[in-house]
């Protein structure tokens, strides 16, 4: 799944300025600094026609001295504003980008796991890493230089002007065919350059498949299946390529070869002006020389607009993610909870997945404070009951009350702190077990995440590990096995001592009576939590408090576990 797709607009720009404004002085700033930069270097070719007609055609030393100096002077001044311009645009924009991609991870923390179910690993890592890395790359490479670029020519047009106006307009002749030929190819190149992302999306997508399931390509020898497959990706990748790289040369190349070809006519009116005494030489060599450097701003300007049409492709798609709303969102004035001291109760709630039922009509309660095991076959909505009491989901009919207050109304860092979801399939960090087990607690102590290994029934690995909690666990934990795995991650929420520990498939990997002494160990270490688990196994089961049977989107609880449990 991808969000709704958006034109890449130039308007897309636009919605920059919410990370633009906190730095608003500091850019005025810079843009001052590089208009001045920009407007010594204006005053080059001016000196050039004083040169001439003031020093070296009067045979005057000392006008050429002093022009000599006012020259080398500017030269020096523009070179360090310039310097303190581009130092100073960069650390701003940098500022900036940084505000962007924490805003974006902030955003994507609050999407809930139906958006990443359907939407594929490899355009999120894209817009993440080649979206973000374009705009910040156009932003510190281009963006100035459009600015002192576009200064800098409306600066030559206005000395151009006010040098000889009708050489100006011989000079200029040609410029609605180079606008014509620039606008076309642009268009032409933005459509081409969102096609390129998407292409590359499909090639990061097709390498997180296949690299996530090698074993069982390895297993099926679909290694040549999936080399045709890469190939036929790569090779729509290319094609587009080409066709970028043919658009974006035709977009600067054209118009100013167009505009070059300006320069002989100049040559030609300028040099008639002279015979006929209505030009002086220095005045020709100076329009001459802002005429070159008029060319030089529109063939940059052109030529960038490649870079700009990429990162307006990849504001689009960044801001498409932007734009991608959060199910779950917390209320203004949310209440601030300590811990679930009571009950969790659910009242008429009912949830659809693409207006399918998963659970109707849900009425339940689990007194605090029990070891209650929730049972039903795979899919009748066992680990969505588990989402809604951490709210990564909201019931679309119905409430969940902790302690009589509905949870929507509670803040969100509070309930996740009181209530904690410990996944079937849990993800280590390629770190060490002892950072995975403290993971977002720095102040955790030795001695505490050892207490947290124990209760998760980690002694007899440690033991056997000769780096002890200092192991690494490797790549998505893929050094330990899975049941290791399982037992770090429990180890990782006991260290929180939440007030609910929701357990989905906690012991699946693992063998009956390691199953049992953990169960155990959970109720010593948390003797005053709720303990919900969500097993399909018996051994959790008898000994539970109260089993939440779940048949066909509804659920029933009961207290008179043996019975049940052996029913």
């Amino acid at each position: 799944m991808t969000p709704p797709a958006t034109v890449a607009e130039w308007k897309t720009y636009g919605r920059l300025w919410t990370f633009l404004r906190p730095y608003t002085k500091r850019l005025v700033l810079v843009l001052v600094i590089s208009v001045l930069s920009t407007g010594l270097g204006l005053v080059q070719p001016y000196i050039s026609k004083l040169l001439i007609d003031d020093a070296l055609l009067r045979n005057d030393m000392r006008a050429l001295i002093w022009i000599a100096g006012v020259m080398f002077v500017a030269a020096v001044l523009g070179f360090v504003l310039n310097i303190l311009a581009s130092y100073r645009y960069v650390q701003v924009s940098a500022a900036m980008l940084f505000d962007m991609r924490v805003a974006l991870f902030r955003h994507l923390q609050t999407l809930s796991p139906r958006f990443y179910a359907r939407f594929r690993m490899g355009d999120l890592m894209s817009r993440l890493n080649s979206d973000v890395g374009e705009v910040q790359r156009v932003s510190a490479d281009s963006l100035l230089s459009v600015l002192s670029n576009v200064v800098f020519f409306v600066g030559c047009v206005g000395m151009m002007l006010w040098l000889n106006w009708r050489l100006f307009l011989v000079s200029v002749v040609l410029v609605p065919a180079c606008l014509l030929g620039f606008i076309h190819y642009q268009r032409k190149l933005t459509a081409l350059t969102k096609q390129l992302r998407e292409r590359s999306a499909d090639l990061g997508s097709l390498f997180v498949d296949t690299i996530l399931g090698m074993r069982v390509v390895v297993s099926l020898r679909a290694g040549e299946h999936e080399a045709n497959r890469f190939r036929d990706r790569n090779d729509a990748y290319v094609r587009t390529m080409l066709r970028v790289q043919i658009a974006s040369f035709m977009t600067g190349a054209l118009p100013g070869t167009i505009l070059t070809a300006a320069t002989s006519a100049v040559f030609l009116y300028g040099g008639w002006l002279i015979f006929r005494a209505q030009m002086t030489i220095g005045t020709l060599v100076a329009f001459i020389a802002y005429h070159m450097r008029l060319l030089s701003p529109v063939q940059t300007l052109m030529g960038m607009t490649s870079g700009l049409a990429s990162a307006r492709v990849s504001l689009a798609r960044i801001f498409e993610l932007f734009d991608t709303p959060a199910e779950v969102r917390e209320i203004p004035n949310a209440v601030a909870i300590e811990a679930a001291r009571e009950s969790i109760r659910f009242e008429n709630v009912s949830l659809r997945y693409d207006r399918a039922p998963v659970l109707r009509n849900v009425n339940l309660e689990i007194p605090a404070g029990i070891f209650c095991a929730i049972l039903g076959p795979s899919g009748v909505g066992k680990s969505t009951l588990a989402d809604l009491m951490v709210r990564y989901l909201d019931p679309d009919e119905g409430r969940i009350l902790i302690d009589g207050r509905d949870i929507r109304e509670v803040s969100l860092g509070d309930l996740r702190r009181e209530v904690i979801l410990l996944d079937q399939s849990p993800y280590l960090f390629n770190d060490t077990i002892a950072a995975n087990i403290s993971f977002a607690l720095p102040g955790a102590t030795p001695a505490e995440m050892e207490a947290a290994a124990r209760a998760a029934g980690l002694d007899e690995l440690l033991r056997r590990l000769p780096e002890g909690l200092e192991t690494r666990t490797g790549e998505r934990g893929l050094a330990l096995s899975a049941g290791e795995r399982q037992r770090i991650a429990l180890a990782r929420a006991l260290l929180r001592r939440p007030s609910v520990l929701i357990l989905d498939e906690p012991t699946s990997a693992l063998d009956t009576q390691t199953e049992r002494l953990i169960a155990t160990s959970l109720r010593g270490a948390m003797p005053d939590s709720t303990l919900i688990v969500i097993t399909h196994r018996p051994a959790l089961a008898e000994i539970a408090d109260a089993i939440v049977t779940i048949e066909n989107g509804e659920a029933r609880i009961s207290h008179d576990v043996r019975s049940t449990a052996h029913a």
